[in-house]
């Protein structure tokens, strides 16, 4: 490949916006800006306004080139809705490679498209797994892994998952791009946002709660699980505010509204930041949630029983609880603060990203 390196980034979800955002900001500042030309797809998979285009109004990140609007259906209906559209858009641009980031179904229609025109892919935050293949989620990260001619890991262990599926070309360890912007944004949130007194809230004395996976959000008996486990700490005197994910609403509406509970609606990127550094405890079935925790050194529970990110239940900031109230009022008496983490690099993984594509895509 000769330079600049056209790239072509596949982006659909919330937290891909945020990684995203830090890669592109690497990418346009590599040797001057002459080493790359990115163009970025929106596939559409997250259309709430909130949830995706405030990201790239806030973040810097450049609009999309290209937008799809391809959010809705089941998993197979929007994956190959994705693939034949992603197709024609990489047939008609012809980059160099795609970068795919996380475990979406963006992500797994970007690489598979981009595979089958034996265009090289570039897989950001490779290498995670919750051996759990009943979530969608762990079938694309899998998939996409063994698609990907660059997987770039967050951690360690990620790394010697890849290496436990005989993955060893063209993998780096290289952080958290997320821990980049945790150190980017969390200032920037302190500074700007009011999202704590405008709800009337209190520094360290409320819950945060994000809920939604498919395991949690479409079963019924789970969903009514977590939502009589939050009842009980609302009875007990605990204020839990909870940011109601899209694929919730109609769910809820389905059963009941749960009482003594905050329920507003998703949050600007910068606003969230905020609550979660502010919140006593975070309850969560979020990857990227479960990290931003311990990055602004708030105590977290998940509400899965296996989690990607071993290293912060190791560390004694993230307990595991699943749905059941009982396991997930003992994990938040017990949410205090834990170790020190020294897995997600030293807030640069962008510009290594950056460097390797500029050596390793230079040299293909």
């Amino acid at each position: 490949m000769s330079w600049p390196i056209k790239i072509l980034t596949v982006v659909g979800a919330r937290p891909q916006f945020i990684k995203a955002a830090v890669v592109s900001r690497a990418l346009a500042a590599w040797e001057g800006g002459a080493a790359f030309r990115e163009e970025i797809v929106h596939t559409g998979q997250h259309y709430d306004q909130a949830m995706s285009d405030v990201f790239f109004d806030r973040l810097g990140l450049a609009e999309p080139t290209v937008r799809l609007d391809l959010g809705g259906g089941t998993h197979g209906q929007m994956t190959g809705k994705m693939l034949e559209a992603l197709e024609e858009v990489m047939l008609d641009r012809r980059p160099d490679l795609v970068l795919v980031y996380g475990d979406t179904n963006s992500t797994l229609a970007g690489a598979l498209a981009a595979a089958k025109l034996q265009m090289p892919v570039a897989h950001v935050e490779a290498g995670l797994r919750s051996f759990n293949r009943a979530m969608p989620e762990e079938i694309n990260r899998i998939l996409t892994d063994h698609l990907a001619a660059w997987l770039f890991c967050p951690t360690r262990a990620a790394k010697h998952n890849l290496e436990n599926e005989g993955l060893t070309a063209g993998v780096h360890l290289v952080g958290d791009v997320m821990f980049d912007a945790a150190l980017i944004f969390a200032d920037a949130a302190r500074r700007e946002s009011r999202i704590i007194e405008f709800l009337g809230l209190r520094e360290k004395a409320y819950f945060l709660v994000t809920v939604h996976r498919q395991e949690n959000t479409d079963d019924p008996d789970r969903l009514k699980c977590l939502l009589a486990a939050f009842e009980r700490l609302a009875a007990a005197g605990e204020t839990l505010v909870w940011p109601l994910h899209p694929r919730l609403k109609g769910h809820l509406a389905d059963y009941y509204a749960p009482k003594g509970l905050k329920l507003i609606e998703p949050l600007p990127y910068l606003d969230m930041v905020r609550m979660e550094m502010g919140a006593k405890v975070i309850l969560t079935d979020s990857g990227g949630v479960q990290k931003e925790a311990y990055f602004h050194k708030t105590p977290c529970v998940t509400l899965r029983e296996e989690t990607e990110w071993v290293e912060t239940v190791a560390a004694g900031w993230n307990r595991l609880a699943g749905c059941e109230p009982g396991r997930i009022r003992k994990a938040a008496a017990e949410a205090t603060p834990g170790g020190v983490i020294d897995e997600y690099g030293d807030g640069r993984s962008g510009p290594a990203i950056a460097r390797l594509l500029a050596i390793e895509a230079g040299q293909a």
